[in-house]
Order: C-alpha cells, then structure tokens, then sequence
C-alpha cells in the first residue's frame, strides 16, 4: 500500500501514484466526469474520476467496466463529510483552481461514511455549532485556532525552558480552597471528606519558591463554580502560569511576562500569518517591549480626562467598558495593544498581594490585551507575620489558610508570578466575540456536553 501523502505535500511530489485519506468536502457529479474536493488536517485537494457510467458502458473488458462503474455509483452516493481513502494518479495542472494539481481517482473506499444530511452549517448559531463541535472543527478557519494554539504553547515552553524556568504538574484535586469558597467545585472524596477542584495553582506555584526551585511553569486547567454568561468567562479553562523567585517588585514579573508574550504573537506571526490574515482578516502584531505601565489611579484620571468615562464600579476596579476605553486611549497614544495596569489598592486584591509601605497599594497589575484583561500578576507576601496579618485585616481566620501559611514558617524567597487565560490570549489574538469560539470543549453553566 502506497503511504498516505498529506494534501499540503503533493505539490512537492512527482506527478504518479499517491495515496490521499481525509474527508469529503464538495461532489461535484457531472455528465461526463466527477469531482471530489478531498479535505485533510492540512489543506484540500481536488479529485477526478472520468469513469462515468456512459464511459463504464463503453470499457469492453467486463471486470474493467464493473469496477469502473461500482466507483462511479459509490461517488455519486458519497455523503458529505464522510472519510475516504483515495489511491490514483496525481497530475500538476495549473488550471485546477484548487493548488494547481489533481488527483485522477483509482480506488475509492469509504473508511467512515456520514449521514446524508449534517447537522450544522456554517452560518449555524454558536451553540448549534457547539453540539456538533466534532464537524464545526472541519472548517479551516475553526481549525486553525488550535493550530496557532500550539505554536502559542510551544513557544512560551521554549522561551521559559531556555531561560531556565521548571514546568510543574500541580494538583487539582485540593482538601482546602485555594482561594475563596465563593466559586468552587466540591466533591465527595472518599473518607476524607469534601474536596474542592482547583481554581488556580497559585498556591502551589508558591510552594515550590519555598522548595528552591527559581522559576516555574504550568499551562493547566482550572475551574470556577462561576455562573457567568459572559463572552470571555468559561467554568473551565486553561490557565498559563509563571512564578519566579527573587524579584524586588512586580516590575520583574511584568518584565518576565511581555518576554514571553512577544516570543509567543512572534512565533505565531511566522508561522501562521499569512494564514491568520487570510481567514481571520488579522496582521498580527509582535508587541514592542516594554509594553505600557499605567498606574490604576492615573487610569481612572485618563478615562475621565480624555475617554470622558467614569467608571461606575464602587470598589474602583475596572469594569469591561473602562478596560476598552483605556486600552483604546494606550492604542491611540502608545501604538500599543498591550497595557499594564500597576498598583492596586488592597480593598480589591487579595491578602497574598504584597503590599507597599510607602503607598498602601499592592505590588500587583492586570495585563489588558486588545481591549480586554487577560493576566493577574503580582509580587506575593512571603514573610509570615505579614500573611497573616494582611488575611485578618480582610476578614479571614488564618486558622482557616493554615495549610497554606504552613510552608511560610521555613523560608521562602521574595517572589512574584501571574496566571494567564489562554482562550482569552486567542480570542483577543483573532478578533473573535468569544472564548467558546478559541475552547476546544466549551464549559460554562449551561453546557457539560459534548
């Protein structure tokens, strides 16, 4: 058997014998000649078969003219989506539309056939498109979110690898709220009682500065009892961490963390830009370092100056509206996509968030992107007294953090990091309305399924 060639290769063979397997995307059943439009992982490809039935009628050799015919009748009766394997001829033609080559049809085998009607069409609504997100995924541009995924992914591993950072497997099975209880998964576990999933690996980020490791990594899932119907909240995601030791402010995580992004759109835009602008209409921008630092208060003095908008959240933390407003006044101002949002009061950060003593504010930031805010970061509290203390001015019994405190009590170093939503990099990054177009498996109140 012929090895099965990848339909983005064939421009590279040799016109000859070749093997292609994907899905059928068009049948095009013609007087005289049949088309295929053969779609696999990486591109499409058109397919001939010239046997028609007038043409079978003609072949004098009986075996010759059943198989031609059985071929024939099986095209005419493929149903779209269905998965086939071809063996033919390929043949360059620069007259094909479709890459400038085809594949004249030699054996044909259905290895997966398909209703004859799909469920879902391309101008079908997003949660129709959810239900079948098997077929949604077959559309090119669909698929190539996760493509871009990948080379996303890969790239900060390889950054974060290069510099010497450790990637780490936290738990998500935990006896103890990592942060609040407000928005958390509980489960009966065994004799020990109710276990909670994780909302972040923060507190294990946290724990391996106190074992000495430096710098660590994670791209893991993380879940929120939230019920948010929002486009950019999901109940679970994938959330990219970073924590580094020995910094003197959130200076150096947010000097680690545009690094990283900049490496990751530069990899992104290599590989996949042409593609990106093509399907999604986008030129991605690779982010000039350093991004802009903006302190919150002076925010809330620019949206009010030169956005005329006031935000109406009570506790002074931005709202949706007020992070498009600033981050369209940076893009105006700077060129920029990117801003750092730095210095958070303490009533709206939680009491992990190191404190300054000149200000009173935190030593943390949020990190906008097109608009839309995609990280917390922050330096952490790592002296004990401190811990605690900052835990009973927000209310909290530090009897109740006691698991957390514990590891405190033996030294650990100055340290900072942040977590990143991954779908929302994406979403941002393509100029889509919604995480659940950038998830593989969207999870939120509604949905457990498929």
């Amino acid at each position: 058997m012929t090895e099965r060639t990848l339909i983005k290769d064939l421009s590279a063979l040799p016109d000859g014998p070749v093997t292609v397997a994907g899905w059928v995307e068009t049948v095009r059943d013609q007087k005289k000649v049949q088309f295929i439009v053969l779609r696999d992982e990486s591109g499409a490809a058109q397919l001939v078969n010239p046997a028609t039935r007038e043409i079978a009628e003609d072949i004098e050799d009986a075996d010759a003219a059943a198989s031609a015919l059985a071929r024939t009748e099986a095209i005419s009766g493929l149903s779209l989506g269905s998965f086939i394997t071809v063996t033919g001829e390929l043949k360059k033609d620069e007259r094909v539309k479709l890459g400038g080559l085809e594949v004249k049809i030699g054996t044909l085998t259905v290895t997966g056939a398909s209703l004859p009607e799909a469920p879902i069409a391309a101008d079908s609504s997003l949660d129709k498109r959810l239900d079948y997100r098997w077929i949604d995924l077959r559309q090119p541009k669909n698929a190539l979110v996760f493509k871009i995924q990948t080379t996303l992914e890969h790239a900060w591993r390889t950054w974060w690898v290069d510099n010497g950072f450790i990637e780490i497997h936290t738990p998500k099975l935990m006896d103890s709220p990592s942060e609040s209880r407000a928005e958390l998964f509980q489960l009966d576990y065994f004799d020990l009682g109710t276990a909670y999933l994780a909302q972040s690996p923060q507190h294990f980020k946290q724990m391996v500065q106190a074992a000495g490791f430096g710098k660590v990594f994670e791209i893991s899932p993380v879940f929120r009892a939230d019920p948010s119907f929002t486009s950019r909240h999901a109940t679970e995601f994938m959330s990219v961490d970073a924590e580094i030791s020995w910094v003197e402010s959130h200076e150096d995580v947010m000097a680690m963390q545009e690094q990283l992004l900049a490496a990751g759109l530069a990899a992104v835009k290599a590989k996949h830009g042409d593609e990106i602008k093509a399907l999604f209409d986008i030129d991605v921008e690779v982010p000039a370092i350093p991004f802009p630092r903006i302190p919150l208060a002076e925010v809330h003095e620019l949206l009010t100056s030169e956005r005329g908008y006031t935000v109406p959240r009570e506790d002074g933390d931005l709202d949706p509206e007020g992070e498009r407003q600033i981050s369209a006044y940076v893009k105006e101002k700077y060129g920029h996509d990117f801003v750092f949002v730095t210095d958070y009061p303490t009533n709206i950060r939680p009491y992990y968030h190191m404190r300054d003593p000149e200000t009173g504010l935190t030593k943390s930031y949020d990190l906008l992107y097109n608009g839309t805010e995609i990280t917390t970061g922050a330096q952490r509290e790592h002296r004990v007294d401190e811990l605690i203390a900052n835990a009973v001015d927000k209310g909290l019994d530090p009897a109740g953090i006691g698991e957390y405190l514990e590891f405190f009590k033996y030294g650990v170093p100055p340290h900072g990091g942040f977590g990143m939503g991954l779908a929302r990099v994406l979403m941002l990054l393509l100029g889509e309305s919604s995480i659940r177009e950038t998830t593989l498996l969207f999870r939120g109140p509604t949905r457990l399924a498929p």
